[in-house]
């Protein structure tokens, strides 16, 4: 099968990668390679993925609308999933035009190439961001979305909009898919594990918003890959013909078990064998309280079922971290 994978040397996007270029699949990867953060780490994801003979990388930004046709017409994919956008919560607060840009125009851009090139289906990715201050948990896909409270939230609540749009009018099968918090290695350096790792290993002191009063329901990367490529899969299966479902359609990807930011310091401590010193503060402008994904909807397309525990994620994760920075010669 031939697939085009936005944000390809993004975090997500190299996994998501791996697992189709693996299994045989033919992959167009397009990331821009931005400076959000360092590009070194996008360009050594970028070379696991060179590796594979089935792969193809085009430096392209989704805001820039003919180029991004010209690979669309070139390439002619079957699939597309679109994992490029700008990414973070507090970035959104002080620079909103970046997220307009990817997470706005870039969309429209990508809705526009599925429409004119025959794509068969349009996966995306959204975030547990939309449900905004919603008390209600765990969160369903059915649940208020009206309110978001960052900008980023907002982009996102955005595409799931604009997809509808586009289902509705031109009968594209899109599919929504609301991450939360994936963590893991190859991770971003401006997510809390990657944070908190580096300042425990560097004896600094840690934010910890609220007071540690926060719940995350944290999705280990393989897992939301996996769920991912099954999604894919299940969604051709729909277009086939079996299935008459609409071709709209949002799914939540998380783990179903929140815990305390607090133990998902402790976990850290555990496996760096340090203990953090820990700078306790008030809620964060744009943060949340507490997420936890309802994973019904989603189980009632594919038989997801995370992996991966907490535990043993957080560990995996130090593990990728000191190897990748050097600091384990034994691995």
């Amino acid at each position: 099968m031939r697939i085009l994978v936005t944000g390809a040397a993004g975090f997500i996007g190299m996994h998501v990668c791996q697992l189709l270029l693996s299994r045989g699949d033919e992959v167009l990867g397009i990331d821009n390679l931005n400076d959000y953060y360092d590009p070194v780490l996008k360009n050594s994801r970028l070379s696991l993925l060179n590796k594979y003979s089935n792969f193809e990388f085009k430096k392209l930004d989704i805001s820039d609308a003919l180029s991004l046709n010209a690979s669309f017409k070139k390439y002619t994919p079957k699939v597309v999933i679109n994992l490029a956008a700008q990414a973070g919560v507090r970035y959104s607060i002080t620079r909103p035009e970046v997220y307009i840009d990817s997470n706005l125009v870039g969309f429209a851009n990508i809705l526009e190439a599925c429409r004119h090139h025959d794509v068969k289906h349009l996966l995306y990715a959204s975030s547990s961001s939309v449900y905004g201050s919603n008390t209600k948990v765990p969160f369903a896909v059915g649940d208020q979305t009206e309110n978001p409270v960052s900008l980023y939230a907002a982009t996102k609540k955005s595409n799931e909009l604009m997809a509808h749009a586009y289902s509705h009018l031109f009968g594209i099968a899109t599919t929504g898919i609301r991450y939360f918090t994936v963590y893991g290695p190859w991770g971003r350096p401006d997510m809390a594990p990657w944070l908190f790792t580096e300042a425990i290993l560097q004896n600094k002191e840690i934010n910890v918003f609220n007071h540690g009063k926060m719940r995350r329901d944290f999705t280990y990367v393989a897992d939301a890959a996996e769920a991912t490529v099954a999604l894919l899969d299940a969604s051709l299966i729909i277009q086939s013909g079996t299935d008459s479902r609409h071709p709209f359609n949002i799914v939540n990807v998380g783990s179903d078990k929140p815990i305390e930011l607090l133990r998902f310091i402790e976990l850290l401590e555990n496996s760096l064998g340090i203990i953090a010193k820990k700078r306790l503060l008030p809620m964060q402008q744009g943060d949340v309280v507490a997420t936890w994904a309802d994973l019904d909807g989603l189980r009632a397309l594919i038989p997801y079922q995370p992996k991966v525990s907490i535990e043993i994620g957080i560990a995996k994760f130090v593990e990728w971290y000191q190897y990748h920075n050097g600091l384990n010669a034994s691995n």
